[in-house]
C-alpha cells in the first residue's frame, strides 16, 4: 500500500520546527494535535506557527516535517503505525485508554494513506488555515516526480549529496567546485 514518508529537500526542518521528523519515517498530517488542543492556533508564533501552518507529523519521532513523499508500506508496518499513534494519543493527548485511541489512530492513518493516490515519489505539502468561525482547513499541494514536455518525461530535480571542495581543507563548497 502507499503511505506518506518524511522527505527533506534541505536542512530547513531542523531550524523551523521544535523537533524535526527523521527522513523516511511514516508521516500523517497530524492536524488532530490542534483540534484536540485548548490552545488557539491563531495565537501561535515562531516554530509553533510554522508547525501548524505547514507541518506533517512523523510517526516515530513525533517531530514535524514540511514535505512527504508517496512511498510504499507493507501491512505489518501499517498496523505498527496505527498502534504507535494510538499509544501516543494516550500518553500525549489524554485518550482514556488504548481501546478508545485505536479507532481514532486508525482513522488518522487511513486519512494519510488516502492522500497517496499519486505516483510513488510524488511530493506532498500541506497548508493549514483557520476560517473566521475557528475551523481548521487543510490544503495539499502535489508535486509530481516528473514533468511532461511534449510527451517526454523530464526530471525536474535530483537529490544528490553535497560535495566537499578539496581545495579549502574539507569545508563544503558549491557543487562541481563552483563551475558552471
Amino acid at each position: 500500500m502507499k503511505f506518506p514518508r518524511v522527505a527533506r529537500l534541505d536542512d530547513t526542518d531542523e531550524h523551523v520546527y521544535t523537533r524535526a521528523a527523521a527522513v523516511g519515517e511514516p508521516a500523517i498530517p497530524g492536524t488532530f494535535a490542534y483540534t484536540f488542543s485548548d490552545e488557539d492556533p491563531v495565537r501561535f508564533e515562531g516554530k509553533r506557527k510554522q508547525a501548524f501552518r505547514h507541518g506533517f507529523l512523523g510517526l516515530e519521532s513525533f517531530g514535524r516535517c514540511t514535505v512527504v513523499t508517496v512511498s510504499e508500506m507493507d501491512e505489518a508496518e501499517y498496523k505498527s503505525v496505527v498502534e504507535r499513534l494510538a499509544h501516543h494519543l494516550v500518553s500525549e493527548y489524554g485518550a482514556p485508554n488504548l481501546g478508545d485511541a485505536l479507532p481514532v489512530a486508525r482513522e488518522e492513518v487511513e486519512y494519510a494513506a488516502g492522500l497517496c493516490e499519486h505516483e510513488l515519489n510524488t511530493v506532498l505539502a500541506v497548508e493549514r488555515t483557520i476560517s473566521g468561525d475557528g475551523e481548521i482547513h487543510e490544503t495539499f499541494k502535489v508535486i509530481q516526480p516528473k514533468a511532461r514536455w511534449e510527451g517526454q518525461a523530464v526530471q525536474i530535480w535530483a537529490m544528490e549529496p553535497e560535495e566537499k571542495d578539496p581545495t579549502d581543507g574539507g569545508a563544503e563548497g558549491p557543487p562541481n567546485g563552483g563551475k558552471q
